[in-house]
């Protein structure tokens, strides 16, 4: 079975190894038909600490980590404002 791979921002990375990330979606509203955004946060593994809040990020699910945590974090998307970030453009 293929491992679920999201796109989120992150929202806390007070915990240690550890980062919150924030998943939204838009779906439309079943009777009234009003587009709506609909939102899940993620506890995601962050074994070097690099992520900070208001950076866009990729998880990717994974065997249970903890209670709470069986997401892990592949890459950066784009950095938070106010942080330098040095894209790979060789790839």
């Amino acid at each position: 079975m293929p491992k679920r791979i999201l796109i989120g921002t992150v929202v806390s990375d007070k915990m240690d190894k550890t980062v919150t990330v924030k998943v939204e979606r838009k779906v439309k509203h079943p009777l009234y038909g009003k587009i709506i955004r609909q939102s899940k946060k993620y506890h995601a593994h962050d074994e070097a600490n690099e992520y900070r809040p208001g950076d866009r990020v990729r998880i990717e699910e994974t065997r249970p980590l903890s209670r709470t945590k069986t997401w892990s974090v592949l890459d950066r998307v784009q950095a938070g404002k106010g942080e330098a970030f040095e894209a790979d453009l060789e790839s």
